[in-house]
């Protein structure tokens, strides 16, 4: 079975993403940089549910919450001058593509909602 574009958008977002995340100062690594993790993991696993589930429109606006909340802590990141500008405007973008992705399926959702 072939994952979803935003499936593997999240997965390539996490395999890029991560790897910097465990190089932050240690006293930012625990803290700003595990609840990043933590984050992106529950993302993905919530996206592969939702696949599945018969009901997505809930658990998609939870996803999108959380995708909001990723976007802040990146910009927090920056903002601390614990990634540079170039990554901070890739992670930004990677983020971007999968809240495009989701809108749509978001906005699908509705108009399935609206047409039953």
């Amino acid at each position: 079975m072939q994952d979803l574009p935003i499936i593997q958008k999240t997965y390539d977002l996490i395999r890029w993403y991560v790897p910097i995340l465990n190089r932050l100062p240690r006293n930012h690594q625990y803290f700003l940089g595990n609840r990043i993790v933590t984050e992106l993991y529950d993302l993905l696993e919530g996206l592969i549910q939702a696949r599945y589930t018969p009901e997505k429109l809930a658990q998609l606006q939870k996803l999108n919450a959380t995708l909001d909340l990723l976007r802040h802590q990146t910009r927090l990141l920056k903002e601390f001058g614990l990634i540079n500008d170039d990554r901070y405007e890739y992670a930004s973008k990677l983020l971007n593509d999968v809240g495009t992705d989701l809108g749509g399926w978001i906005k699908q959702q509705r108009q399935r909602q609206t047409a039953a």
